[in-house]
This record gives structure tokens, sequence and C-alpha cells, in this order.
């Protein structure tokens, strides 16, 4: 089959701007990626998508949660509890971690032990700000919050740090979503203020009349997994129910029969509010003195999300004027809440202790699956609840896989190929793919190929977390270009190219004619290749380490460079030759699976034919 080529007008060069990280609200999709995330120490760095065979897992260790430097094995990661999380997902960590379970540190006792720690799994007590992250040294490289929210981590100083932030965001959400209607229930008909009387010896059957459901409004703000589960509960008891989300999807919620709303209409037409939105700074006391005084009269709030989106003084005065009739929260400002609470103290006000997710089946299953996350993590693989990445849907992850593979040994490849001591300012990154530009996500591709660019030159750790972030650091500007190629779409990308500008370099055949170092790869039957170096066609498998050699065209050099490393013991795993034309100059790229010693690659110098040469490792 013919080559595809470029289609008219179909170069679009464009500097990177598209965020790497996502935002921790629901416009996050965050999914697979492979992070280099096990100790410094051992320097095993696992790559951020290739697939890495995990160490088989020592025995569990057998010491006390209150005493575990006792048990712990050496060579393993280290995790650090420090809320109570439940013994499942207690046990699959020890199966993996040397496990420290230490509840209610202080902060300063969180920073004095968080240097020893690779992960941290805090529920949402911890607050995990950028005073941990620096007093981490680095090692830190996972955090785990066991629950949905994650306005207790500090997002933008994990970024920094290259830290991956994974939250468990499906466990308990049908537990919420229970808990929200218990209360929306509960308060309609007065239950816990019943309760409370008639404990105290009375009989008030008037006092406490409750109101119907059936037929009312209620108003969902926040229309993400828990906030749709309780439509579905709403709407099985009889409620028309609307939702205001701003990231929902309409045919979603009108698979469920929910209507979405302005913010305006959610606020003014709803007998119950229900809230389940994250705590943000555009959330942060959405619910205040403006927000109530456009409400129903007699309205009622139900709030299982975050204490902070709602002004507490401010609801005390609409409770007190009457705008609002009852209310029914589960979360605080505060937690726990001040003794002397006029909101919590109020007669129509029913109160829990954050009980959300307190169901023996959910904090079974929010354990599990903060383990699987934070394990996940530390062998290198891509949590599908990272919140301060990318998410990407799992069927494109594995579709760019062994093209993740390729983007960062062309990184590599290319920076080793620079010489001198002016440093890398300008890179640029081109895809060449039949595929539509809004059908290729390549901010995978970018964050891989900055890893390959960095790492071998410095000592920082770069991972998809903080890919951008390090990049801009370090003044290293990255621009991509897409080509469109006529032919069939299935594969994602036809070939991908690295180009350095404005930099001398080692193997000077790797400059193009434009000037740049440029090196390109291909991905055939699952395995990278590097298809060209500077202006010369190749094809070497991307395996083991490489040598480039640029020579005259002439029979008996293949040979001649393949006895000297036979006589070394240097095994050859691939070798190809490119010319420009027969009998003048050609590039010859040999794989090889060891490294040739100094006084080999003399040698290979040593051939009259051979103009220069280069070692490359991958």
């Amino acid at each position: 089959m013919a080559a595809p080529t470029p289609t008219t007008a179909a170069r679009a060069a464009t500097t990177h701007n598209r965020p790497l990280l996502s935002s921790p609200r629901g416009a996050l999709a965050p999914s697979f990626l492979r992070l280099p995330l096990l100790p410094r120490a051992h320097a095993q760095r696992a790559r951020l998508l290739a697939p890495v065979a995990a160490a088989a897992p020592a025995a569990p260790s057998t010491a006390s949660p209150d005493a575990p430097a006792a048990g712990f094995v050496s060579g393993k990661p280290t995790v650090l509890v420090a809320e109570k999380l439940g013994a499942a997902g207690l046990a699959l960590l020890r199966e993996f971690a040397n496990v420290d379970c230490s509840y209610g540190l202080s902060p300063e006792e969180l920073r004095a032990k968080i240097s020893l720690c690779d992960a941290l799994i805090v529920r949402s007590g911890t607050k995990v700000g950028r005073d941990v992250f620096e007093a981490s040294g680095g090692r830190l490289r996972v955090v785990g919050r066991a629950g949905v929210g994650i306005d207790n981590v500090d997002l933008a100083a994990a970024t920094e740090h290259g830290c991956l932030v994974v939250n468990a965001p499906t466990a308990n959400t049908v537990a919420a979503a229970e808990h929200g209607i218990a209360l929306l229930t509960a308060m309609a008909r007065n239950i816990a203020q019943a309760d409370a009387s008639l404990k105290a010896g009375k009989w008030q059957r008037n006092k406490y009349v409750g109101v119907s459901l059936v037929g009312k409004t209620l108003s969902i703000l926040g229309f993400g997994k828990v906030g749709s589960e309780v439509a579905r509960r709403a709407k099985g008891l009889g409620m028309h129910v609307i939702a205001h989300d701003p990231y929902a999807s309409a045919d979603r919620a009108r698979a469920i029969g929910v209507e979405l709303v302005s913010m305006e209409e959610a606020m003014t037409t709803a007998d119950f509010i229900s809230l389940h939105m994250p705590l943000t700074p555009a959330t942060n006391k959405m619910l205040n003195d403006e927000a109530f005084a456009k409400m129903k009269k007699g309205v009622r709030i139900i709030n299982v999300a975050r204490g902070g989106v709602i002004d507490e003084d401010a609801l005390v005065r609409a409770l007190d004027s009457g705008i609002v009739a009852q209310a029914a929260l589960d979360v605080f400002t505060k937690e726990p809440p001040l003794a002397d609470s006029k909101l919590v103290l109020h007669e129509n006000v029913t109160v829990t202790p954050h009980l959300g997710a307190s169901t023996v089946e959910a904090q079974e299953g929010v354990a599990i699956e903060i383990a699987e996350a934070v394990i996940g993590a530390l062998k290198g693989e891509l949590a599908a609840s990272a919140v301060n990445a990318p998410m990407v849907p799992a069927e494109v992850l594995s579709e760019l896989a062994p093209f993740v593979v390729l983007a960062e040994k062309l990184g590599r490849l290319a920076v080793q190929l620079v010489a001198g001591g002016g440093g890398i300012k300008s890179v640029k990154v081109t895809y060449a793919s039949a595929r539509a530009p809004d059908d290729l996500d390549t901010r995978l591709l970018r964050a891989m190929i900055t890893k390959g660019l960095i790492e071998p030159i410095s000592s920082v750790f770069v991972n998809l977390v903080n890919a951008d972030f390090t990049a801009k650091q370090r003044g290293v500007r990255i621009t991509e270009e897409r080509i469109l190629l006529d032919g069939s779409p299935e594969t994602p990308i036809d070939y991908i190219q690295v180009q350095i500008a404005n930099v001398e370099s080692k193997f000077p055949s790797a400059i193009s004619e434009t000037g740049e170092i440029t090196v390109e790869g291909r991905v055939k039957d699952g395995v990278p290749h590097l298809t060209k170096v500077g202006a010369f066609q190749v094809d070497v498998s991307l395996e083991g380490s490489l040598i480039l050699c640029r020579q005259v065209d002439q029979p008996g050099m293949i040979g001649a460079v393949g006895s000297v490393l036979g006589e070394e013991n240097v095994n050859v795993s691939f070798m190809s030759v490119g010319r420009l034309a027969p009998r003048k100059h050609a590039v010859m790229a040999i794989g090889v699976d060891e490294e040739p010693s100094k006084s080999t690659l003399t040698k290979i110098g040593e051939i009259p034919a051979i103009e220069e040469f280069v070692f490359l490792k991958l």
C-alpha cells in the first residue's frame, strides 16, 4: 500500500497551550499513565506509560500498625496512612508496601514523617499543603484521598513536586446519595425532632406535621455521580427534579428524567435544594444572603457535599426569617462544629456528623479503591482517579501505549545528540496522522517527549503530572505541529518527529536541511522504531542502545563494524543503513544489547570509511 501523503494546507503549527493538568472539578476526566513512582533510592524508574514488570511482592509485613518500623522490608515502598482506613484496603497495601498507620498526626509530626514515605493516604481531616510536599524532599510520589473531595490537598504544590493525587470517587457514591435522601425525608417529616421529643416524654403529634414530597420540585446543584444518584431516587419518590451543573451532559440528564436549568431557575423555583458540588473558590459560600433572598419562601436545604459551600451565618438568618423552612446538614465549614453553634442547635435543622460515606460497604469499598489506586501508581500505572493529570478514555490510552514509548525514546535520542552547554530552548514535535486534530489527544505524547528530553540531563523525575511545569521552569518551549495525512484513520499516528533548534550536534549528520537536530520514528507491530536521523532514512528497533555511524557508502562496512562488536562480545540486535544516493554517504544505525567499552567505540571510529559516530543509551 502506498505511503500516506500530506493533504493540501494540512500543516498547522501551534504552541501547546492546552493545560496538561485538568482542574479538580468535574471537568476533569483524568486515566492511564505510567509514573516513575518507585523510591528514588532504588533507581528503578518505570516509564510513564511503558509496561512495567513489578517485582513479585514480598510476604505481607507482620508489623503492628502501631510499630510499623519493626517489620519494614527494605526495598519496598513506604505508605503512610494518616487516617483510619478499612481493613481490606490495609491488607492490599501490606501485600505490596511497608505500611505505617499513624492516625491523628499534628502538622509538625506529618512533616517529620513524610520524608520517609513514598505515598500518603488521608481522608478529609488531614491537610496536605505545600509545606508537606516541601518537607518530603521529593520522595513523596502519590497522595491518596480516601473519598471524593480533594479540597484538603494543595493540587498546585503536588503538581510542582511531581506528585500524583488520586481519590476514590466511586465507592461511596451510593452511600452518599442514600444519606442525602435519608436527610431529605427525615427533614420533611421532622423525624429527628419527633424522636427527641418522644424520648423526652412528650407526645406532640400536632407540632411535627411534615410536608409531602410527591409533586415537589427538587433542585440538585452539582449533577455529578452523587447528584445523579440522588436524582434517580428522588424521581422514585414522585418528585420533579431539576439540576444545574455547567459540566453536566444534557443527554445524560434527560435519560434520568432530569431537566438541566440555569442557576437562577434552580434557586428560585425549588421547594428543596440538594447540594452536590466540590468546594472551590467559585463555590465557596455560594449559598449566601444574596442567594437565599432569591429562593422561594419555605425552601428546604440538604447538604451532603462540603460545608464551605454554605455561608452558615447567612443560613441561620434565612432560617430565622422563614425564607428557609428547614435544613438538613451532614457537613460543616469547620468539623466538628463548635458545641454552641447556632446552626447546629437550631430547632429547624437536622444534623449528622459527616456520615455520607459511613456505611460498612462504602468504607470497605473506599479503602479498596484508594489502596488499588495508590498501589497502581507506585507500580508505575496510571490511576483512573488521578485528579492532577489528564483523564483520557482507557481505550484511547491503550491505543496510544506504543506511541508513548516511542515518544519518550525519541526525546532521549534527541537530547543525547546535543553538543555544547548552551542548553535546549526550542523543541518542535510533529505528529503525522490521518485523524482530525480533535480525534488525536497528544498530551500524553508531549509529556513523554518532555520526560525523554529532560531526565537524561537533570536529576528531576518527570512524569505526566509535572511535565509542562518542568519544561516551563527550565525555559524549554515545546511546540506541536500536526500533519494531516490521506489514508485510514485506524492507526492513530503514522510517525512522530522531534526537532531541537539552535543547538550543535555530537553527530552532525543528525542536523536536517533546516538546521535542527531531527529524529523521527514509527511504531511497527507494536514496537517503536527509529526511521529517520537528519536527512537519512533508517529502520532500527528502539531497544537496548544504539550506535549511529556516518560512513562512506561502500561494500564491507556492515561486516567491518559487526566484526569489531563481535570481537568485544557485544551482541547486535538490529542494523539498518540509510543513504542519500549509492556510493555517496550513508548512516548506519546499529542496535546493541550491551554498552560497548570505550576501546570498542574507539576501534569503530578508526575504521577508515567511518566519518563520525555516536553511542546513545535508550
